[in-house]
């Protein structure tokens, strides 16, 4: 549970980290002129793509009231998060981890995505379930008769429509 709920923090920091971890590899490992042209222009993207993940997650019914995020969230974000540290180290893999970080980020959306819509449409089951039952209950009132003060009775009042 600790884990589960340190991510549920960790994914806003990493949104803002990650993407300034390629410039600041970018500057230690070495790279040339048109390397750090497309890092100014993915970074933002990677940015706003991190944190509409982040928001998916944290907006799911489930996430809210159990106040961390679910495992497969845990290992999506896991593996693409270590795929950007890769991709930042500039080395002789650096396509591969681009190539890789770039799929796991679409997986990882659309994953986000269907968990988002199936949280939210079992809720809603649950929710309507809950008010069927209300709605169906039959309804009683304490109401004490005239006099009494000492017992508490329960008078059922039935309403006629429900004979139909």
């Amino acid at each position: 549970m600790i884990v589960r709920r340190t991510f549920r923090t960790w994914m806003f920091i990493a949104s803002v980290a990650l993407p300034i971890w390629p410039l600041i590899g970018w500057g230690i490992f070495g790279g040339g002129g048109w390397e750090f042209l497309g890092l100014v222009i993915a970074m933002p993207i990677l940015f706003v793509v991190l944190l509409a993940v982040s928001a998916l997650i944290y907006v799911r019914p489930t996430v809210r009231r159990e106040k961390a995020v679910a495992w497969w969230d845990v290992a999506i974000l896991t593996l693409w998060h270590a795929l950007i540290v890769g991709f930042g180290l500039f080395g002789p893999n650096t396509s591969t981890f681009a190539v890789l970080g770039v799929l796991t980020g679409i997986v990882a959306f659309w994953y986000v995505v269907w968990a988002f819509f199936t949280d939210a449409t079992k809720r809603a089951k649950e929710t309507l379930a809950e008010f069927e039952q209300m709605a169906t209950a039959p309804s009683q009132r304490r109401v004490p008769p005239a006099g009494m003060t000492n017992e508490n009775v329960i008078i059922v009042q039935e309403n006629p429509e429900d004979d139909r």
